[in-house]
């Protein structure tokens, strides 16, 4: 507690400083009493069955099916955000499922999905929630992904972590500048983040920009971008850009041109960067896995459905090249299916 009777919550950067029966700027976080109470445990906007690559995530068990959920509220503001009815919905409004933790593994269990992803607003804000899931997950043997902005204070990011077997991390721009005017928060701490989970975890991971016309596509952006990708996550690290669309309080904006993000890829392949994908365009050259010894292809996709499977374990069947991600002897055929379900 602090000298002028305020709790502080130190789970994100934002470390929100409550009086009794306040809530943080997530909204989903409140002071009651001299503790801080996690609204939304145990309970979700719905549950949809998808294709583990929606994440995206293209190199954590190519064509499995994965169960996400997600609650509401976030610890960001982005403008541009394109889960805005959800993330920044009072949960009041969305939060018509309830569902245990273990309800959710059993239910992951009975549909055979691969995995269970915190997804469609930032896992980190019902932490608590996502890591009791994580635990009856694991205690049948199905994985967790957390799709998160990597907004996180250090202490909590290695509790939360340790109980995540893959991420997927929104680096969301390369400029502080981009960060404290569209989107409310700290660069530093996403880059933090991303240089802890390669350097201090197992958790496998994959990093996803939205490319926004005019704010964060630039050539000298992208270039300083991909040059500290390639010194802090290595070259190994997937990197998805994806397209923008105008949404919640960019209208103003034009969607990204495909163009735009076949550029990206090719900056950021020009230094070294092994697996670059384009996503929300139509692109089987961006979409699929090739290999960054022999140049063969390793996994074709179209849109979210693979094709050609040219994998051996993790190494090219061509020249055996290692390739860094968890993959199983076959593809999952799941398929593109997104299939909304009752548990």
């Amino acid at each position: 507690m602090l000298s002028d009777g305020r709790i502080e919550c130190q789970l994100c950067p934002r470390v929100c400083k409550l009086n009794d029966g306040q809530r943080g700027f997530c909204f989903v976080r409140q002071r009651l009493a001299d503790r801080m109470v996690l609204t939304t445990y145990g309970r979700s906007s719905g549950f949809c069955i998808d294709p583990i690559e929606k994440k995206p995530l293209n190199h954590f068990y190519p064509g499995t099916s994965v169960l996400s959920f997600g609650t509401a509220g976030c610890n960001l503001g982005c403008r541009f955000c394109q889960n805005w009815n959800i993330s920044k919905a009072r949960e009041w409004d969305k939060l018509s499922v309830t569902a245990s933790p273990e309800r959710i593994a059993r239910a992951a269990e009975r549909f055979g999905c691969r995995s269970v992803a915190f997804t469609y607003n930032d896992p980190v804000i019902f932490a608590e929630y996502a890591i009791d899931v994580a635990r009856a997950c694991q205690e049948r043997g199905i994985q967790t992904v957390a799709v998160t902005a990597g907004y996180i204070s250090q202490e909590p990011r290695i509790e939360f972590y340790q109980h995540m077997d893959a991420a997927n991390v929104d680096l969301k721009g390369f400029t502080d500048q981009f960060y404290h005017r569209l989107c409310f928060g700290e660069f530093d701490a996403v880059l933090d983040t991303l240089k802890y989970l390669r350097t201090e975890t197992n958790v496998w991971f994959e990093v996803t920009t939205l490319l926004i016309p005019g704010e964060n596509d630039g050539d000298a952006e992208l270039n300083r971008a991909a040059e500290w990708f390639r010194e802090n996550l290595g070259p190994g690290i997937p990197w998805h850009f994806t397209a923008f669309h105008p949404d919640f309080k960019m209208l103003d904006k034009s969607c990204t041109p495909a163009e735009t993000l076949i550029r990206a890829r090719r900056i950021a392949r020009s230094y070294g960067l092994h697996h670059v994908y384009t996503g929300n365009v139509h692109d089987i050259d961006g979409d699929s896995t090739w290999c960054p010894a022999c140049a063969n292809l390793l996994i074709e996709r179209d849109w979210f459905a693979l094709g050609e499977w040219n994998l051996a374990g993790n190494h090219c069947r061509f020249c055996g090249c290692e390739i860094e991600g968890r993959f199983d002897e076959k593809p999952g055929g799941w398929g593109a299916r997104r299939l909304a379900v009752n548990l």
